[in-house]
């Protein structure tokens, strides 16, 4: 038994007609006649009460088409189903983010709008750090990541840049440089400040980049605390134990005693990276990695 005799039984069933049906199904009625009687060989029942005048439904056939219609209506649901996973509109994508990616606008904004696009994909999220993130996507516990530039990127990975945003001194509230109003300043104006920063183990391509801007600009750190969570750096400026520099999107977190001002040094930005692994055929990934970059196309500030 094939699947056309299915249709085709169903439509006769429907029409009671065989000339209608056959013209239904696109095909001659000779034909059609021909696949009923082969169908209702294989059942060794007849399905159909023929007539000079009538065609109607034995009592097999009333029983047959209900059965007969669910089994091709699970087939069309099947067929969507593998043409909706190919579109990356079904299934499960585990995606990994450093810390700083929801302080954006624009990250949650296309998570938001993948949600809206694929209601029927389960996002998992996780949270780690630039390194741990790149190091997963690589081994295969998540599909794609939104890391902070890594230098070298893991081997075996490809990263798309999706938009860029300044660098901001992170300062206590009664800091001089705090109180000049709203303008930058240089780098170099803090040579002398003991800082707050992350620990180059935790893996976060923002430290060697402050370093070198540091470099550039003449000095070397003081690191007198370590912190490998961004806001318990932010809490030790506000307690007055040094200064730090983070992504500009953790302005948007207004804390008493802390002050933000952006860098004015050339390359003080930073930029937001997905990565996934080279030569990724999932169409989850793709559709994900699409409406990212078109979500995220333009932005330039993160903001």
């Amino acid at each position: 038994m094939e699947l056309r005799h299915l249709r085709y039984f169903v439509a006769v069933a429907e029409e009671l007609h065989f000339g209608r049906a056959a013209q239904r199904l696109g095909i001659s009625q000779p034909p059609l006649s021909q696949q009923i009687q082969a169908l209702e060989d294989e059942l060794g029942a007849c399905l159909f009460e023929r007539t000079n005048r009538r065609v109607a439904l034995s009592a097999v056939g009333e029983l047959f088409l209900p059965e007969a219609r669910a089994v091709l209506a699970q087939l069309d649901k099947a067929v969507a189903v593998a043409r909706r996973a190919r579109e990356g509109e079904l299934g499960e994508l585990k995606v990994g983010f450093t810390s700083s990616a929801p302080f954006t606008s624009t990250i949650p904004r296309a998570l938001r709008a993948f949600r809206q696009a694929c209601p029927a994909v389960h996002l998992e999220l996780r949270e780690l750090s630039s390194r741990e993130v790149a190091e997963a996507v690589g081994e295969g516990l998540l599909q794609v990541g939104m890391i902070r530039p890594l230098d070298p990127l893991p081997a075996g990975l490809e990263a798309l840049e999706l938009f860029a945003e300044p660098l901001v001194a992170v300062l206590p509230a009664g800091h001089p440089r705090a109180i000049e109003g709203a303008s930058g300043i240089a780098l170099a104006e803090l040579a002398d400040e003991p800082f707050v920063f992350f620990p180059r183990s935790f893996g976060t391509g923002l430290y060697e980049q402050v370093l070198g801007l540091a470099r550039g600009a003449g000095f070397s750190p003081r690191i007198v605390q370590e912190a490998s969570e961004a806001m318990t750096l932010i809490g030790l400026v506000a307690t007055g134990l040094g200064v730090t520099v983070l992504p500009a999107s953790f302005s948007r977190l207004r804390i008493d005693g802390v002050v933000y001002r952006t860098l004015r040094d050339a390359d003080a930005s930073t930029a937001v990276w997905l990565v996934r692994r080279r030569g990724e055929a999932s169409p989850l990934v793709q559709r994900f990695a699409e409406l990212l970059e078109r979500e995220t196309r333009g932005t330039s500030t993160g903001t």
